[in-house]
């Protein structure tokens, strides 16, 4: 058990360095999106809010769904960085349980486990809810993210999304914009 509490105290500090969210306990329960439909969800997403993560660091991120097969969707992430390059990332998310497809899990590299991608809410036209969160002994690292069709959303949209977080335990304070400024982003157009 010592040996338990040392690993997850430097997995913490590890983490908490690198300006994730890390959380003692177990990883909250929130309710996803009653029946998801990823036809419906598949296209061009912007992000708009996001928990710091140590793998996106860049702004005018962009997530690119696309249908791959039945229970499998195709991932393209990509962000400008402030030296000017885009940085994209591909993957593919699969639904684990068909009784809940809202939660899928997404992988990026072979060499690692996929992670949970749980859309907590989407009106598959304007906005979407994403979590994700995964549990490290004594430990869960959360993440977030609201996405929208367009580089805005709408204020009131961005509090109810952060209603559904906060109802979950999540830390909303936490979250950062995502800089979409049309004349800033212009190299993700090119």
């Amino acid at each position: 058990m010592k040996a338990v509490q040392v690993l997850s105290l430097t997995l913490l500090s590890v983490l908490a360095a690198s300006a994730q969210l890390v959380t003692s306990g177990k990883c909250p329960k929130p309710s996803v999106q009653a029946n998801f439909d990823a036809t419906r969800y598949i296209g061009k997403w912007y992000g708009i809010m996001k928990l710091p993560t140590v793998f996106q660091t860049g702004e005018c991120s962009t997530a690119v769904y696309s249908l791959k097969s039945p229970g499998v969707i195709g991932v393209l992430n990509s962000e400008l960085q402030d030296d000017g390059t885009i940085t994209s990332v591909v993957g593919s998310a699969k639904v684990k349980d068909p009784a809940e497809p809202a939660k899928l899990e997404v992988s990026f590299f072979e060499s690692s486990p996929p992670g949970p991608y749980w859309v907590l809410s989407s009106d598959y036209e304007g906005h979407s809810l994403v979590y994700s969160c995964t549990e490290f002994g004594l430990f869960h690292r959360e993440f977030a993210w609201i996405l929208s069709r367009e580089p805005t959303l709408s204020e009131e949209t961005v509090e109810e999304m952060h209603a559904i977080l906060s109802s979950a335990g999540v830390n909303v304070d936490k979250m950062v914009r995502t800089n979409q400024d049309a004349t800033y982003c212009s190299a993700m157009n090119q």
